[in-house]
């Protein structure tokens, strides 16, 4: 069974695509700080390096957009863009419609094309290519070629369209009445883009949970579930007419579906796998290392069948966590070394077989002799380590888990502790971040609305607590707090 969480707070939003109780996607967003792919912009060229066959675009933002000859129509010769009204070479000062497929990563800003693509459920609209080309997920050649063909049908000329792989269980209406409203959606960004000002967003991306439904459509989710009746009054209808039901109880709703474990080991670097043996991640700025460990693992016949089991076991693990921390750029897997040449095309095959399923275009290079294997994986979005860890304030070189995820490790056992003791008053200790965070994010807010209301929740801080410690009880603290603070709805009063 496969089940889509959708767990809405005031400060973000988190996606868990689930199959049969494990984790296989998930997805968090900034409430206030959404990423910028998908939207498109009336941008101003700033200036054009030939030398480099790019020109970098001010849309608005603190940072310009880079806009690569190869993200655009055009000829490598020499910088031009295809615009809504015909082909034009780039200079410094022009106007053009562009789109983010790159977030702003560091102090590089965001990657644009000129090549615009406007998603659906089904259909992917290209409004300044001629190309028509189905998913090679759909494999039924004579399904294709009949997909094909009902497409080219209601694409007007000098449009494309590319072919999802959900549309190969949809009906011709469906897929019809879709590429219509895409058409339509198309015509007003056209007309919005021409009264709109320079250096403006003329068409913003869908919200992370909008995004969750449509993306994870071909994956036959049997069961959306949303925690916010605003939200799911917003999606409803969206899957096809498909059901969205709402979770009201008052656990939260990632701990209700056991995802709360599974979300806080994202936070690890040790991946441990079934029988002993683990994987290590480690990131750096350039590449992501991933190094595989038999541990405890013990093979029922010699020293090579263990490796190439363990290596084996591996590769799935490693697929699965490239795809739920959203791990891209650049990767370097360091299987167990295997005497066999056989073993080495097995273990490829397997790692290649099990990231077929990523929405996201993976490639691998090969494997080494010395079992290496790089493999890069499309960079989009900000993964999940963005939101999960933080850089370690005390050494400034490691991570530590970040003061928003502690909250969220707190709401799960504050609400824990709450469902047992039913007294007026508790007393939360936490680390003096983290107590900053607790007021900043409200994350609490549907619980102090709801099940905590009359019930009084001091949060007090002071140097004895670590980071990774909270102290929740019944009793005032014996040792005077530095601050102390009612948690309150809405508002917050003063102790």
């Amino acid at each position: 069974m496969k089940q889509l969480i959708l767990d809405y707070t005031p400060y973000c939003t988190r996606a868990a695509l689930v199959e049969d109780g494990e984790m296989i996607d998930f997805s968090v967003e900034r409430t206030n700080v959404r990423g910028l792919v998908g939207n498109i912009y009336k941008g101003r060229v700033e200036n054009v390096l030939n030398s480099m066959q790019a020109a970098f675009v001010n849309i608005g933002l603190e940072r310009n957009g880079f806009l690569y000859v190869g993200d655009s129509r055009v000829d490598s010769s020499r910088i031009q863009s295809v615009m809504p009204k015909g082909d034009r070479k780039i200079s410094a000062g022009d106007v053009i419609m562009c789109q983010v497929v790159k977030d702003q990563f560091g102090t590089k800003g965001a990657r644009l094309a000129t090549d615009i693509t406007l998603p659906g459920y089904y259909l992917v609209l290209l409004p300044n290519s001629g190309f028509i080309g189905v998913s090679r997920k759909i494999e039924d050649d004579a399904r294709r070629e009949y997909l094909e063909q009902l497409v080219t049908s209601i694409c007007p000329s000098g449009m494309g369209f590319i072919i999802r792989s959900a549309a190969d269980k949809a009906t011709d209406r469906d897929i019809v009445i879709e590429a219509t409203q895409l058409f339509s959606l198309w015509e007003k960004i056209e007309a919005d883009y021409a009264s709109a000002p320079e250096m403006s967003m003329i068409f913003e991306e869908m919200s992370l949970f909008e995004r969750a439904i449509r993306d994870t459509f071909s994956e036959d989710v049997d069961q959306v579930i949303v925690n916010d009746p605003g939200v799911k009054a917003a999606l409803e209808g969206r899957i096809g007419g498909a059901k969205i039901e709402l979770y009201t109880g008052e656990r939260g709703i990632m701990a209700h579906y056991g995802l709360s474990k599974q979300i806080n080991h994202l936070c690890d670097r040790r991946v441990d796998m079934p029988g002993g043996a683990y994987i290590v991640i480690d990131k750096t700025e350039a590449l992501t290392v991933i190094d595989v460990n038999s541990g405890k693992f013990v093979g029922s016949k010699d020293l090579e069948d263990t490796v190439f089991r363990t290596n084996l076991a591996a590769a799935d693990c490693i697929a699965r966590q490239l795809r739920v921390r959203n791990i891209s750029g650049i990767i370097v897997i360091d299987f167990i070394d295997m005497e066999k040449k056989e073993h080495r095309k097995e273990v490829l095959r397997r790692l290649e077989k099990a990231l077929k399923p990523d929405h996201l275009r993976t490639s691998t290079v090969g494997m080494t002799s010395l079992g290496l294997v790089e493999l890069t994986r499309k960079k989009t979005r900000l993964g999940v380590d963005d939101f999960m860890l933080q850089p370690c304030k005390e050494c400034g070189r490691g991570f530590e888990i970040s003061d928003i995820q502690r909250c969220f490790m707190l709401r799960d056992e504050l609400v824990d502790f709450m469902l047992s003791h039913h007294s007026e008053k508790t007393y939360v200790g936490v680390e003096r971040n983290v107590y900053d965070m607790v007021f900043e994010s409200n994350i609490f807010e549907r619980n102090l609305q709801n099940n905590w209301q009359g019930r009084k929740i001091f949060v007090y801080t002071n140097d004895g607590i670590s980071r990774d410690r909270f102290y929740l009880t019944e009793e005032e603290p014996s040792v005077p707090p530095l601050a102390m603070r009612l948690l309150a709805a809405q508002t917050v009063e003063e102790e």
